[in-house]
């Protein structure tokens, strides 16, 4: 067994970095659609289309980023700079984000929306992929790769907990009823914290294992190795499918909340239970080492679909406790998977390397690639689907439109979980480890 190379205060400074994006990342994906439509005063029609081309820039910026990192040659390595260089606009684009122009006509708040957003997608990439890429090349030791990947999904994890729990709160505190100067100020609050920590990563975390000869491959070597990477097509395919899955869930607990159990104050109670997904992460570390991580995240993915059977039911008989007692057992199988797609993405870049190129930024872009891909859709899907139903808001809705959120709340996700399960199927591990022993 290689020693391990990483300190304590290098681990805590890596997982803090994940930490430090989902403070913007969580405002973002789960109440984003509803502060546009509910308080910045855009129809569900133009923030469909909005997320539309915001995520289609995104797919490909994964890929710039990637390439970008790939290509970096600077004295703190190829994915660290990144971490010092973009910290700053990215937090100020996730302000901007959330101020609402008033003094614009519509068509001007429209544009406002569309330069932001675009914006803040294109920084976070910049931010967030280089926790992925960074990874593999911090240690070479399997172990201690997987505790740096549970560490991040930990603090990122409760990181998320803590926005979904404490936005609203913050919101009401901040603003004093004005939900304008509430999303703000909550915003204001994260993204100084969010700039500390990436700053902080960026000061304590190194990268060890970089080989010079196979590192700065031409783009259409690395292609020629992302082809033959079986493994690597197959979890991008899932982090897609997961985070399609949490997009049209995350984005529809507001409205079901407001609109079908009327009382928009019951989501921070029901994002409370997602506090289990903790148990997930720290599990993996633990039940992968018997089970391997490709049986490990299938656990995930049917504890999660369990769960989000539990939800369904409830949903449509508008019962609390069960509903709730759904959330709790499906964040635990979020847990699992979640926190098993950085270290499986790892094994990939390994694996990669094992064919004679390394070219962790390209082969990480996948993570933020399957992100920005499902909110996309996710975010489509939702917005498109509320549009259609003839959603007005802040008004009683129609039955159609409680239809609608209600599949967007239990049924999508449920049909989303088999499939993805499906998928996963078809990764290799054993031929990962093979290949990089």
């Amino acid at each position: 067994m290689d020693k391990w190379k990483t300190s304590l205060t290098e681990r805590i400074s890596y997982g803090l970095s994940d930490a430090a994006d989902n403070l913007v990342f969580q405002m973002m994906t789960t109440y984003l659609l509803f502060f546009y439509t509910d308080v910045f005063g855009l129809t569900a029609n133009e923030v469909a289309i909005l997320f539309v081309v915001a995520r289609t820039a995104d797919v490909f910026e994964s890929l710039i980023i990637g390439v970008m990192i790939d290509n970096t040659h600077s004295k703190w390595g190829k994915s660290r700079p990144f971490f010092l260089w973009y910290s700053f606009p990215y937090v100020v684009f996730a302000i901007l984000t959330f101020v609402t122009p008033n003094f614009l006509p519509h068509s001007g708040k429209l544009i406002w929306a569309y330069v932001t957003y675009l914006g803040l997608g294109f920084f976070y990439t910049a931010v967030n992929l280089p926790i992925t890429s960074i990874l593999p090349t911090m240690t070479n030791n399997e172990q201690e790769t997987t505790l740096l990947g549970v560490i991040r999904q930990f603090f990122g994890s409760s990181v998320q907990i803590i926005v979904a729990v404490f936005t609203i709160p913050l919101v009401n505190l901040f603003g004093h009823g004005d939900q304008e100067k509430g999303f703000l100020g909550t915003i204001i609050l994260f993204g100084i914290i969010s700039l500390f920590l990436i700053l902080n990563t960026f000061f304590h975390v190194r990268e060890r294992y970089t080989n010079k000869e196979i590192s700065h491959q031409p783009i259409s070597e690395v292609w020629k190795m992302l082809k033959q990477n079986k493994p690597w097509i197959v979890i991008s395919i899932v982090i897609f499918l997961y985070w399609l899955t949490t997009s049209i869930k995350n984005q529809t607990t507001i409205y079901y909340f407001k609109y079908v159990i009327h009382d928009e104050n019951l989501v921070s109670i029901a994002n409370s239970f997602t506090f289990t997904a903790l148990i997930g992460v720290v599990a993996i570390y633990f039940v992968s080492a018997k089970l391997g991580k490709k049986n490990t995240m299938l656990l995930g993915i049917v504890t999660a679909f369990v769960g989000q059977l539990i939800i369904t039911f409830a949903a449509y008989t508008t019962n609390l406790p069960i509903l709730f007692a759904g959330i709790f057992i499906n964040c635990i199988g979020g847990g699992f998977i979640i926190g098993l797609v950085s270290i499986m993405i790892a094994d990939t870049i390994r694996y990669g390397t094992a064919m004679g190129i390394q070219a962790e930024g390209v082969l990480a872009s996948t993570d933020d690639f399957g992100v920005n891909l499902g909110l996309g859709l996710g975010g489509l899907i939702t917005a498109e689907s509320l549009q259609i139903s003839g959603y007005v808001s802040n008004k009683a809705q129609t039955a159609t439109t409680i239809s609608a959120i209600n599949l967007n709340y239990a049924l999508i996700p449920l049909i989303l979980y088999v499939i993805m399960f499906l998928i996963l199927l078809g990764y290799n591990e054993k031929k990962i480890i093979q290949a990089i022993k």
